[in-house]
């Protein structure tokens, strides 16, 4: 299935430089576009490339539309920003051709009576729904998935197939969870006596708002007393760790690995590199944004770019600067020492 240029212009807006009725099957990278194809420029260092692109139309930015003209042939759409422009493109396109699940309670699903299913969800295979569980209209719970007693899913969300989502946790309208995603799992709480563990009760919720997206084997934890909550808009890859108590503000995103410690408290619009760290009852302000592979140790009060990691070397080179870092004590008192000798050397000869 296809749609014309002209329709797609009147969608998303943008400026159409070329025949409005070229009708076009999808979107695709630069080097890749065919002619039934759009692409989009959103790097101007690679602006030489459209001049060899064979799509029919590209998506460029005003200060790259003179030099994309002079070099390419096809069809242009002028807009402030192309890479969102691709990605809304790209969502009307997977739309055309998305197979929607049908409403409907498959014969293999396990619901209790006391469960409330709208009639336009969608229960997959082998779900297993308990007991005072609301899936609200729209929503879609893929094949094996289990939702605990009372919890909530929100209209138009949706959860692929296997995932689990415990007893009383709460996601609202439009959100995705991917397979092996785990909410509401016991939080790491345990208080030590005599070298002897004992777990205390996690029994707080995990609270999810409106357009989340969670990613494959992600897990968050619920809150010990008072809830975990993960606020609208928050976007988290793949295989993270979100601890208990902790506060996602809304429209901050994750990338895979990362991993956050309970009680932690992160602001708005933050973002944070593969495999960052955040200890424990920390705060982070808004839009902070966390470089991959970092630890944060401290609170962070001040928007803007932190990083916190030893740069990469080779082994020999990182080996011998190990060494220099685990002597600067010693070498520090040693300097210490030869300016303390060297003030009363020249004392002496001033004398």
């Amino acid at each position: 299935m296809g749609t014309r240029l002209g329709e797609l212009v009147e969608r998303l807006g943008g400026q159409l430089v070329g025949d409005p009725n070229l009708e076009v099957i999808g979107i695709a990278p630069l080097t890749d576009a065919g002619v039934s194809h759009i692409s989009f420029l959103s790097n101007s260092k690679l602006r030489a490339q459209t001049a060899h692109s064979h799509a029919a139309a590209l998506i460029v930015s005003p200060a790259d539309d003179d030099f994309v003209a002079a070099g390419y042939g096809g069809a242009r759409i002028v807009t402030p920003n192309p890479y969102v422009y691709f990605a809304r493109a790209a969502q009307y396109f997977a739309a055309l051709t998305a197979i929607v699940p049908a409403p409907g309670i498959h014969a293999s699903a396990c619901v209790d009576a006391s469960a409330q299913i709208d009639a336009s969800a969608h229960i997959g295979p082998q779900a297993t729904i308990e007991a005072g569980a609301i899936i609200a209209a729209g929503a879609v719970i893929g094949a094996g998935c289990f939702i605990g007693r009372e919890a909530l899913i929100g209209e138009g969300t949706q959860l692929f197939a296997n995932v689990t989502f415990h007893a009383y946790c709460q996601i609202g309208a439009r959100g995705i969870i991917h397979s092996g995603a785990v909410i509401g799992t016991d939080g790491f709480g345990f208080a030590n006596e005599g070298g002897v563990y004992i777990k205390i009760p996690q029994t707080g919720r995990v609270l999810i708002g409106d357009d989340v997206d969670i990613g494959a084997n992600t897990t968050i934890d619920r809150g010990a007393l008072a809830d975990t909550i993960i606020e609208d808009g928050v976007k988290l890859d793949n295989q993270i760790q979100i601890g208990h108590n902790c506060h996602i503000g809304a429209h901050t995103a994750m990338a895979g690995c990362v991993g956050v410690a309970g009680s932690a408290k992160i602001g708005k619009y933050c973002t944070f590199g593969g495999a960052a760290m955040v200890l424990g009852h920390l705060t982070i302000a808004d839009r902070v944004h966390i470089g991959s592979g970092s630890m944060v140790s401290r609170s962070i009060a001040e928007a803007g770019q932190y990083t916190g990691f030893y740069p990469l070397a080779k082994n020999a080179e990182w080996e011998k600067s190990a060494a220099i870092v685990r002597n600067l004590s010693s070498m520090r008192e040693k300097i210490r020492a030869l300016e303390k000798t060297i003030k009363t050397l020249t004392n002496q000869d001033e004398k």
